[in-house]
């Protein structure tokens, strides 16, 4: 026999990644498989789940016939995942809905009724779930009362990696990350939460089991096993949440060291030995295993925003790019002409509405302090900034709960722009760390398996594996300029909530 091998599967909300690891957390081979978001009708972001279970039966497949690694030596297949997802099925498995995703915001209108009249502080102190658009709960509720005749067929509700297993194993069952994302997961009890549950309109039946994130499942159809290149015998570990397992992936597990992630959305996230809600309800509280708990809060704006000042005042950067990453370099050298704090110019960057740190999805994006002073280059720093000021505030959530933090691990793809790592150094004012392994939600998945197999006896062994790329520490005198910003950001952005709903308003009726 060779060297025992295992395989990280995250499936994402774009695409899903496969990374074949050794023991030691040396990646072996990779494969990435992509697929769309679907919006049908305004407000709806689904996915067809046939696409995404090709996706991972093909990045699977790939990383085993491309490794040319023997079957046997597969110790196991352990499983990351986008949270929030919802797929009703009927009696037969078949699947009557699209994956509704995170994103899907057609349940907003449920929102305030969720709050006002069902309790939704107190289920949210139970489940550590926020009452938002993108959960579980939220999106059952408008399906039942604006969808009755699917929401009577469906015999389960599920989310992807639900479905996943399903289809291999023949059993519903439902990681604890992943049923603590739905709003209905009581944190401290570990099951079910029977209030939300009514609220939803279901019952436990039509529900996974719930299982801790180190459970391992056997039995693997044999035909789907040929398909892999793997043996039926083959254990896989149902994993947990993509977020939980980014943290574990960058190392950012012990007390004092927060996880901050930008893509197209943005995340910032520590670990805790217990369940931690906050009373004004600003933070999520997710599992990672029965010992180790994420909390923090998720952007909908990262690069998202960016991309779209890009498109909006990146004409001189399109027109001398040589490749699609060279207009963002260009982009922040232009921005890199502004001062810090950009004369005074604010960006909040609620393009998408927001999650984190205002739970607001009629929040609206803005320039605030605009002048006949400032020029294009202020315009666009002011962009970098707004997006990261934005994430600071989930930071100084984070710390009113959990006290000080000192060092950031920082991954997604602004990772890449030493400009805009220098500025989250600056802005954060601690000591900013790039992780070398980035696809750090399959590592962690790894990591979790050998967790699971008891080949490791802490998660804190994730720290021999990652390996550090870049190391920022923060410029006292740009952290002085924006220490004078901070204040008049927050201030601004908690204020003016009754415009937001009112211009949201407006904008539903001219479109």
């Amino acid at each position: 026999m060779g060297e025992a091998c295992i395989i990280g599967v995250d499936i994402g909300t774009t695409s899903t990644k496969a990374v074949l690891y050794k023991k030691n957390g040396q990646l072996m081979e990779s494969h990435k498989v992509k697929y769309p978001l679907e919006t049908p009708v305004v407000g709806a972001v689904e996915q067809d789940p046939e696409k995404i279970y090709n996706a991972v039966v093909e990045v699977i497949q790939s990383v085993v016939k491309k490794s040319k690694v023997a079957s046997r030596d597969i110790l196991t297949v352990s499983f990351s995942s986008a949270m929030h997802s919802v797929i009703a099925v009927d009696g037969e498995g078949q699947a009557i809905t699209k994956s509704i995703t995170w994103a899907d915001s057609r349940s907003e209108k449920w929102i305030e009724k969720i709050k006002k009249d069902w309790n939704g502080h107190e289920i949210y102190l139970r489940t550590g779930t926020p009452i938002h658009p993108m959960t579980p709960l939220s999106k059952l509720i408008w399906m039942r009362y604006e969808h009755p005749d699917i929401f009577a067929k469906s015999t389960m509700f599920i989310s992807i990696k639900e479905y996943i297993f399903y289809r291999f194993f023949g059993e519903y069952i439902v990681d604890y990350s992943i049923a603590s994302g739905t709003g209905m997961f009581h944190l401290k009890n570990l099951t079910w939460d029977e209030e939300a549950l009514r609220v939803a309109g279901v019952s436990t039946e039509q529900l996974s089991k719930p299982v801790s994130t180190t459970y391992q499942v056997e039995g693997l159809n044999e035909e789907i096993a040929s398909q892999l290149g793997l043996l039926p015998s083959t254990p896989f570990v149902i994993g947990a949440s993509d977020g939980m397992l980014s943290n574990l992936g960058v190392g950012a597990i012990e007390p004092g060291v927060i996880a901050a992630t930008i893509g197209t959305s943005g995340a910032i996230r520590t670990v805790v030995d217990r369940p931690i809600v906050d009373p004004k309800g600003r933070i999520f509280c997710y599992a990672l295993t029965e010992d180790h708990w994420v909390i923090g809060g998720a952007s909908n704006n990262g690069g998202i925003a960016l991309q779209w000042a890009l498109d909006q005042f990146g004409q001189e950067e399109e027109q001398g790019k040589q490749n699609s990453s060279d207009a963002f370099d260009l982009f922040a050298e232009t921005a890199a002409k502004a001062t810090s704090g950009s004369r005074g110019l604010l960006f909040f960057p609620y393009l998408t509405g927001e999650r984190a740190p205002l739970w607001n999805a009629d929040a609206r994006g803005s320039y605030v302090g605009l002048s006949i002073q400032h020029r294009r280059e202020h315009i666009i720093r002011a962009t970098f900034e707004g997006i990261l000021l934005n994430l600071y505030s989930i930071v100084e959530v984070l710390e009113d709960i959990t006290g000080e933090t000192s060092v950031i691990y920082a991954t997604g793809g602004f990772s890449r722009s030493p400009f805009w790592r220098q500025m989250m150094a600056d802005i954060f004012d601690k000591d900013v760390f790039i992780p070398e392994n980035y696809e750090s939600s399959c590592l962690g998945a790894m990591v979790l398996g050998l967790y699971s197999f008891e080949e490791i006896n802490s998660l804190s062994a994730v720290s021999t594996m990652i390996g550090n790329n870049h190391h920022h520490q923060p410029n006292k005198e740009e952290v002085a300029h924006y220490n004078e910003l901070k204040r008049i950001y927050s201030r601004i952005a908690q204020n003016i909530t009754k415009e937001y709903e009112e211009l949201a308003s407006l904008q539903k009726k001219w479109t």
